[in-house]
């Protein structure tokens, strides 16, 4: 494939991204000042006008290796294992959602949050035998999370860890967290207020007031293993890095639910907005509107909008948010003629005992959104708003309960491009699959001029096997949204063998790129014999989870 130098970039993105939508779909025109009201998460707070993706896209790729375009390089930030601090804490395992804080507004030093999704009984803490033993739990636990980090750029333009930070620091399984908002301290929580630790972090989102949102996805194996209690798990925390005296908390206003991410946005009224997508087969889309009004001077105050609003889910057939209230569950439930739908497990009589309280809408989301009549979805992972148009994105990975194998990014406009709507309408942006040159998309970010990339999770277990042979390894790409190579993937970077390439993060000004490499070697049984050797550094005996810093971009 030809190279896509900043001409032709250029052509293809016409008068910008807002003047395509409204061309395309009958959208009011937008102004500057209402297009520029809410940018991606990365651009909350900064100004560039710089555009990132120059390249000549490479082909697709088997080898052990991080491979990038001709012109880039990168440089392993933190891997798992590595000192983070004077106190001697480590990087956790499976590094996925990074998101970076400037220093004074630097573009060259700032601080990285990373989260840790999963531990390893091959790598990390031990093959269970009948239960795992308490010391196992510890090891499992502390490697879950999120780590901060302080990172900083060299004078040969090498990114490093610096060990002696006043703010690095572990957040993780066995840490203290508060419960907030509607769900905390009641009897749908067991009645807690501070719960034990974080775990299946998967991916997470800025807030507006410059703290970070992580996710938790997977939480329910951990949480049986652990022998946690369930309905602690599966919400979405709020950590401030710069200030451990943040008292670090659950949102259950955002619901519980296998969380991939958040995206955070403006309502035209100025209501916080925060769009989430539900990470497993048949799941819903939601978001979150505020009942207050977001207020930049009252800074970290506004996580208290978080706590009171309305949580919804989206009806894609109808095109319109359903607010989830536990009156309207219980006037299904109370209606004779009612049949539960098929992809509850649980029976009338059960969810009648179930939802009793608001809290247990927060509690048992899943169930109240498929019963209020939301549309079941691939695998909504990864949502994204665009920073000129207000249009959203949505990375629905794959589904092959309905031979979605390959997955699709679908792009909503909300009515009057207003984040606070309660109509809609959406268009598949892009399909994954031979045709595009992708399969199974998953995190989304934005550069400046709006285009989308994207990073993809083919499964290990299905890697450079049968119908994702021709995708080699899981890999990253930039998919320009508009002229004729609109919704066709440019491969930018390929993963190493088992890996998947997660949370891609730009500096303010785009001259880095932050990107995790998440379980190399996934599908070792042997730790003597690992099927990654990644990221291939002297003296390591086994591949370990890292984050990188990707450098080489030029305007």
């Amino acid at each position: 494939m030809e190279s896509l130098n900043r001409r032709k970039f250029l052509s293809y993105l016409g008068k910008g991204t807002a003047a395509l939508a409204v061309a395309s779909t009958g959208l009011a025109s937008l102004t500057e000042s209402k297009a520029g009201a809410t940018a991606a998460n990365h651009l909350f707070g900064y100004k560039t006008n710089k555009v990132s993706g120059y390249f000549t896209p490479i082909a697709p790729i088997k080898e052990d290796l991080l491979t990038l375009p001709s012109g880039y390089q990168y440089h392993v930030v933190a891997a798992f294992g590595d000192v983070i601090n004077q106190n001697g804490d480590t990087f956790g395992f499976n590094n996925d959602f990074t998101v970076y804080f400037p220093i004074e507004g630097s573009n060259n030093r700032g601080l990285l949050w990373v989260n840790h999704e999963y531990s390893s009984e091959v790598f990390v803490h031990g093959k269970k035998v009948g239960t795992y033993t308490k010391e196992q739990i510890d090891i499992m636990l502390y490697n879950q999370g999120g780590s901060i980090i302080e990172v900083y750029r060299d004078e040969a333009g090498v990114w490093k860890m610096d060990t002696s930070s006043q703010y690095a620091r572990r957040v993780t399984g066995l840490t203290p967290f508060k419960m907030v908002g509607i769900a905390a301290g009641t009897a749908s929580v067991n009645n807690a207020t501070q719960v034990q630790g974080t775990f299946a972090n998967c991916s997470g989102g800025m807030t507006l007031w410059n703290t970070l949102l992580s996710c938790e996805e997977n939480f329910e194996e951990t949480s049986a293993d652990c022998g946690l209690d369930p309905t602690h798990y599966g919400w979405v925390v709020e950590v401030d890095p710069f200030d451990s005296s943040f008292e670090i908390r659950k949102h259950t206003n955002l619901g519980r639910f296998n969380h991939e991410n958040t995206a955070m946005g403006l309502a035209n009224d100025g209501k916080i907005v925060v769009y989430m997508g539900d990470d497993k087969k048949d799941a819903c889309i939601y978001k979150f509107i505020s009942n207050g009004i977001y207020s930049a001077a009252a800074g970290k105050a506004n996580s208290d909008l978080l706590t009171d609003g309305t949580l919804y889910a989206a009806d894609l057939k109808k095109g319109k948010w359903i607010a989830l209230t536990i009156e309207a569950v219980q006037k299904l439930l109370n209606d004779d003629a009612y049949k539960v739908p098929a992809l509850i497990t649980k029976k009338k009589d059960e969810l009648k005992a179930i939802f009793l309280t608001q809290a247990d809408i927060a509690v048992y989301t899943h169930e109240a959104a498929i019963m209020l009549g939301a549309s079941p979805t691939d695998r909504p992972e990864d949502i994204e708003i665009c920073p000129f148009d207000k249009t959203f994105f949505v990375a629905h990975t794959n589904n092959d309960n309905h031979g979605n194998i390959h997955g699709h990014i679908t792009r909503f406009f909300e009515k009057d491009a207003d984040h606070g709507a309660m109509d809609f309408d959406f268009e598949i942006f892009a399909a994954g699959g031979r045709q595009s040159g992708f399969s199974a998309p998953d995190n989304l970010t934005f550069d400046s001029n709006g285009n989308l990339w994207t990073v993809t999770d083919i499964s290990s277990s299905s890697m450079n096997k049968g119908v994702h042979t021709s995708f080699g390894n899981n890999g990253m790409f930039i998919i320009p949204v508009a002229g004729p190579d609109k919704g066709v993937a440019l491969q930018f970077a390929s993963a190493p063998t088992d890996a998947e390439l997660t949370g891609p993060w730009f500096t303010p000004d785009e001259s880095t790129l932050f990107l995790a490499v998440q379980h190399p070697g996934e599908n070792t049984t042997d730790v003597t014999k690992p099927t990654s050797m990644w990221p291939h550094r002297a003296g390591d005996t086994i591949p370990r989870p890292a984050v990188v810093a990707i450098t080489g971009f030029t305007f």
